[in-house]
């Protein structure tokens, strides 16, 4: 601490020495007391003494105040005293801060002071602790000590932090206190520790910071709301700025749409308070950040893809062509405009289709050119809508195909009710303002950007200069304005218009032989050119001779030599002649050695302090650093380099011509390929599709055979029903001849019993008359005779049985058919009472009957469908199989095809570098002969004489071996 004593010691007004040794005496009781209230009545006490003097109590009282917060963190009140006692010992309290010196001593102390606290890393790490504790008179000071110490050396506290555990998360978690003084200051706090570290932005993105800090924004009122919203959107802007990986979270989590409510400004005029524009600046600011052209183009697209979506873009449109918004909130929407359709095909669509609320309705593009063309509108708005010009037209050949479309003869209205983008940029072009010079001239220049078509149509444009006079091209008037140089009076910056001029200009001829034929056809153009680049002028007329140079040299390098007076060789020539080829390259190099052109190649936005440094434009130093090394190889050329730099040119294109054929034949036979591979998938695709359907067509079938089977089963148990149900019927005449049959059986059965009845009765006289005439015993004939009887009786006997047996089955049988009679009459009777109508049951059989057939009728039709589609699906499976072959083959052959032709690729590359090898070979052998030849002292032919002899030996070789083939 000796160079805090040395600073204590230096100060003029320095504390009494009663003050010094209160200050020990307070340090002594909070070291030595061994009771708490003493220890907190002493740290109260310094408290009060550390912002006058601030100095005495920091050297000595600091380590004390450490100490404290180490071993007193039961007690919430004596932590926060000594928070705040170490907070106004570092911090710069500007109350404090009235003279200069003393700024600057104070901003000393406090850097020192903070040097001192990090030095042992534990007390950042328990400071972090601390912000843990809910108490209020704890955790706020906490963090007012800790933003201090950010702010004095963040890199080195932002380390700290970031090695500690869990201390981003800590801190993360004041974001969600409900007391919105400790939230606030946790947001200025989370402000200190984001600002220049990508590590610690990420784990703060991570820990859900974009949630919090938009329903933050929302809760105070989006644009509407205080202070703290600025700060949300400062944080927001810390952690999303040149942070790729940020970028990216934010789209992918949806926050995106949820910037769209902070610009529903409404279309009140009195509703602009200070606190809202610079909220609003803000988050236009953060739409800027994620459509950066300096983010990665994937990025920046997909952004500008989810702000369309989401109607963020339309919003902004709409604050555009609203009335009453504040010129530095217009300003900057058109710039946040500009960057989000940069480049942006739907988006530069919809802005083309944008109409601002006049009458009649005007296209947004036409009102913004009006704005950039009057002298009168604030610079920066100028600007700002030359910059959103270009970034429509940036990558969007369809918006500068319409842009030039409104100066051709055939799209003019000749009426002039309205007024034409086109029309905007020619008043611009040619007015007395030579800002509006510059600013038509390069805004008509990226109308031509990287398009050759416009290029060439906007050779067409005619004007008409004067009653009387015939129209003059747009190209001839521009050089003619070039020429009269400061000739005309005009408002603004000498050198202005005729650099804007020769921009277009350059752009205009810039890859583009047609133009540079048109421009060459003026005879006064080139002469104009040399005189402007021969002559010694001033430094601030060295800049306009530069850009003469570069016309010049395009002129020269996309000349296509169909103007025999001005060829590239007569006009390097010319260069040689009156300027000089080592002073034209140093004219040239005047343009890239301007103070301004490197400030204007850094970005793409024209953003000048002012309307005097408005001179390059980004696009056209992208363009001079292309060309300027080509035109200069191109001016120190031969004509016989140009020569063979042509031939190699064919040669080169021969050979391209060679291998585009084959690629493209490769590329064909690829499709070929592709197309039969899909063909095959599709194929077997449908094979696999009839494949089931006729797997389950058999299903069906089986089906319809199983209802089949039932049906007929349950058909017998019905006509069995049906013969039980029409007994009764058939009895009451529905079926005669079955009646009539069961009665002849009765009638026969009746015959038969009453036979049967009659023989029995002839046998019972026969037994009655045989024991009647029975004789009586005592002599032998009579016992012969009775022994011959009773034989006789024996056997009639047995017979009588047989018939008594034959008579009781008779009458069991008649039993029988007489029981069936009687419940057939019972039968008969009963149906005759339930059915009086006749013929009704015969009606309701015949129907059931019918519904049966035809049913059984439509199962038999199905079936023999369902088989006749079963025989075409295999014939058409048959088929399928035979063109699968029939591809297999083809594609065997297309195979074979293409590893024959790659073969053939790879054998002609063979050859060709067998050739460049024996080339090269005989070049070198020539050299080396040469070389012999002059070691010798003989006199060697020039490359141009050796060429043509070997030329002309090379056609006697040729028509020798073409003789040697005729003889053949």
């Amino acid at each position: 601490m000796n160079f805090l004593r040395g600073v204590m010691g230096g100060q003029s007004a320095g504390p009494q020495h009663t003050e010094a040794e209160t200050i020990q005496k307070l340090c002594d009781r909070v070291a030595s007391s061994t009771l708490l209230d003493d220890r907190r009545d002493a740290v109260r006490a310094l408290k009060s003494l550390s912002k006058k003097y601030r100095l005495e109590v920091g050297i000595q009282a600091m380590e004390h105040l450490i100490r404290v917060l180490q071993t007193d963190r039961s007690d919430s009140e004596i932590i926060g005293y000594a928070l705040d006692t170490l907070y106004n010992i570092i911090s710069n309290d500007e109350e404090e801060e009235v003279e200069e010196n003393s700024t600057r001593q104070s901003e000393d102390l406090g850097s020192q002071f903070t040097e001192i606290f990090i030095k042992q890393q534990e007390n950042v790490t328990l400071l972090l602790s601390l912000l843990e504790e809910f108490d209020f008179h704890v955790r706020w000071p906490g963090v007012k000590l800790l933003t201090s110490l950010l702010k004095q050396l963040g890199p080195q506290v932002q380390q700290i932090i970031l090695v500690s555990p869990m201390g981003v998360s800590r801190l993360m978690d004041l974001l969600a206190d409900s007391r919105e003084v400790i939230r606030n200051d946790g947001v200025l706090l989370l402000q200190a520790l984001t600002r220049s570290n990508g590590a610690i932005q990420k784990i703060v993105a991570f820990e859900n910071a974009f949630e919090r800090l938009l329903d933050i924004i929302t809760e105070e009122g989006n644009s509407d709301g205080g202070i703290v919203v600025e700060d949300c959107l400062i944080l927001l802007q810390n952690l999303l700025k040149n942070n790729n990986s940020n970028q990216n979270f934010f789209k992918e989590g949806s926050y995106i749409q949820r910037m769209k409510p902070w610009f529903e400004v409404g279309d009140e005029n009195s509703g602009w308070s200070a606190q809202k524009v610079t909220n609003l600046h803000l988050m236009l600011q953060l739409v800027r950040v994620l459509v950066s052209p300096n983010n990665p183009p994937g990025a920046t697209s997909s952004c500008q893809k989810a702000m369309f979506q989401c109607g963020l873009l339309q919003q902004l449109c709409t604050i555009l062509m609203a009335t009453g918004v504040p010129a530095d909130i217009l300003t900057e929407t058109i710039n946040t405009v500009s960057e989000v359709i940069r480049g942006c095909q739907v988006n530069q669509d919809y802005f083309a289709s944008v109409n601002a609320p006049s009458n009649p309705p005007r296209p947004a593009i036409v009102v913004l050119l009006m704005s950039m063309v009057n002298e009168r509108q604030p610079f920066v708005l100028r600007c700002a809508v030359l910059y959103c010009f270009q970034c429509f037209l940036y990558k969007n050949q369809k918006g500068q195909g319409e842009i030039v479309s409104t100066l051709l003869p055939s799209t003019i209205d000749a009426t002039g009710n309205t007024v034409s983008a086109g029309q905007l940029l020619c008043g611009g072009l040619f007015s007395t303002d030579s800002l509006s010079n510059w600013c038509a001239a390069v805004a008509l220049a990226h109308a031509l950007q990287e398009n050759a078509t416009q290029k060439e149509q906007l050779l067409r444009v005619q004007l008409a200069t004067s009653i009387g006079n015939p129209p003059v091209s747009l190209l001839q008037q521009c050089t003619n304005i070039l020429s009269q140089g400061d000739k005309i009076n005009r408002r603004g910056s000498k050198i202005q218009t005729r650099v804007g001029l020769l921009m277009l200009l350059c752009t205009w001829l810039s890859n583009c032989p047609i133009a540079v034929t048109h421009f060459l056809h003026n005879s006064a153009n080139v002469p104009f050119l040399t005189g402007q680049i021969a002559e010694n002028l001033g430094e601030e007329e060295q800049l306009v001779q530069g850009l003469c140079a570069l016309l010049l040299g395009i002129s020269i390098y996309f000349n296509d030599n169909s103007l025999e007076t001005y060829m590239k060789e007569k006009l390097k020539q010319l260069i040689e002649k009156r300027i000089g080829k080592e002073n034209f390259i140093e004219k040239l190099g005047f343009i890239s050695k301007h103070e301004l052109y490197s400030r204007a190649s850094q970005k793409p936005q024209p953003n000048f302090p002012s309307p005097e440094y408005m001179i390059f434009d980004h696009e056209f130093t992208k363009l001079v650093k292309e060309l300027e090394g080509v035109i200069t190889k191109a001016i120190y050329k031969s004509s016989e380099e140009d020569k063979k730099e042509e031939e190699v040119k064919k040669t080169l294109e021969q050979h391209d011509s060679i291998v585009t054929h084959y690629k493209n034949m490769i590329r064909e036979q690829d499709l070929q390929l592709e197309e039969l591979k899909q063909q095959i998938s599709t194929l077997k695709c449908q094979n696999e599709q009839l494949q089931t359907a006729v797997t389950q067509q058999v299903s069906q079938i089986q089906q319809h055979k199983d209802q089949y089977n039932l049906l007929k089963v349950q058909l017998g148990k019905d006509s069995q029903h049906q013969g039980l149900y029409s007994d009764g019927a058939q009895m009451n005449g529905v079926q005669p001849e079955e009646i009539s049959r069961l009665r002849e059986e009765i009638e026969e059965l009746k015959s038969n019993r009453e036979l049967l009845q009659s023989q029995l009765a002839e046998k019972d006289s026969l037994i009655e008359n045989l024991k009647s005439s029975q004789p009586s015993p005592g002599t032998n004939e009579q016992s012969s005779a009775t022994a011959g009887d009773s034989e006789q009786i024996a056997e009639l006997k047995q017979e009588l049985a047989t018939l008594k047996s034959q008579l009781n089955s008779q009458s069991v049988e008649i039993a029988k058919l007489q029981t069936e009679k009687q419940e057939l009459l019972q039968k008969t009777e009963a149906f005759v009472k339930s059915a009086p109508v006749p013929g009704e049951s015969e009606t309701v059989i015949a129907t059931k009957t019918t519904d049966v057939e035809g049913r059984l009728s439509a199962l038999l039709q199905e079936t023999k469908e369902l088989k006749n589609e079963i025989k075409a699906l295999s014939e058409e499976r048959t088929a399928i199989k035979e063109q699968l072959d029939s591809s297999n083959s083809t594609i065997a052959i297309l195979q074979n095809e293409k590893n024959k032709l790659e073969v053939d690729i790879i054998d002609a590359k063979r050859e060709q570098d067998d050739l460049l090898v024996l080339l090269a070979d005989q070049d070198q052998k020539i050299f080396s002969l040469k070389n012999k030849l002059k070691e010798l002292g003989h006199p060697v032919e020039e490359e141009d004489e050796l060429e043509s002899g070997d030329q002309d030996d090379e056609d006697d070789e040729d028509e020798d071996d073409g003789k040697e083939q005729g003889h053949i």
